[in-house]
């Protein structure tokens, strides 16, 4: 177990950023979601090349106001867990931090902050907020079961990556020398990898009557591999028992979407507190 180095006022910020159940908790996750919301918002405005003419200089001090405020947040989030790098290495932390880092690079590399658009994903703490832990419980399943078929899906994708290869050099040697758009081997992949997910830009098109037969089998055989990774996701998503999760954050590591009858953090292995 590990040694607990706490005072009321840790214990303090801890309940008020970890704890979406008491009334101040909920009050600041609630005005957290406003600001990077806001901050967003600033970032895609920013983008807007009339805007930025025009605003330019307010549009900088928003983006360093909310990434002040953000980075604060972030360094109290690490000062009152009990395991800070836990914390700093889990999903949510990394998005934290991520939240914050494109302002101090584009201090070095101009134009990268136009990538704290990545604070969106801290929106996903709204499931929390609002008690709607079933949310958070079925995208755990979705984690699961998506962990549990990657080797399948893994050999699936191997097989649709040789299958666009024959068929990319098949069409090759049948459009090569009366069709200009399929001049070469990896245009003709490129071709196949178009028409057998469906997607048919039409920028490539085979004109002989062969290579326009291989193209209805093409896409024919595109439908029936769409549903292949399909049904080896939902046949996961089957096996996955769903467990109703609370909203407890652990005091160690801040993990949560613990089952309601959890004794221990499902991540750190620490005890929870009730």
């Amino acid at each position: 177990m590990s040694n607990r180095n706490t005072g009321p006022l840790r214990e303090k910020i801890h309940e008020i950023i970890f704890e979406a159940d008491t009334p101040w908790g909920k009050a600041f996750d609630v005005v957290l979601l406003i600001l990077i919301t806001a901050s967003v918002l600033v970032v895609i405005l920013e983008s807007v090349g009339t805007l930025q003419a025009q605003y330019s200089q307010l549009f900088l001090i928003l983006e360093w106001t909310f990434t002040i405020i953000f980075t604060i947040e972030y360094l109290l989030r690490l000062y009152c867990v009990y395991r800070p790098i836990r914390y700093a290495t889990s999903f949510f932390g990394t998005v934290d931090l991520l939240a914050i880092l494109p302002t101090y690079i584009g201090l070095l590399i101009q134009g990268t902050h136009y990538l704290l658009v990545i604070r969106a994903l801290r929106l996903l703490r709204v499931f929390r907020i609002f008690k709607m832990a079933h949310f958070l419980s079925a995208g755990d399943t979705i984690i699961k079961a998506l962990k549990a078929s990657r080797a399948k899906i893994t050999v699936f994708l191997m097989t649709v990556l040789l299958i666009v290869i024959i068929i990319g050099s098949l069409m090759y040697l049948i459009e090569g020398g009366q069709n200009e758009s399929f001049s070469n081997i990896p245009r003709g992949i490129y071709w196949a990898i178009v028409t057998l997910t469906t997607v048919g830009y039409g920028d490539i098109t085979p004109i002989t009557g062969a290579g326009q037969f291989l193209s209805a089998i093409v896409m024919i055989m595109g439908y029936a591999i769409i549903a292949v990774p399909t049904g080896i996701v939902s046949a996961e998503f089957i096996s996955e028992n769903q467990n109703p999760t609370s909203n407890r954050a652990c005091r160690y590591c801040a993990g949560e979407g613990h089952t309601l009858d959890a004794i221990y953090c499902k991540y750190c292995g620490e005890k929870l507190e009730e």
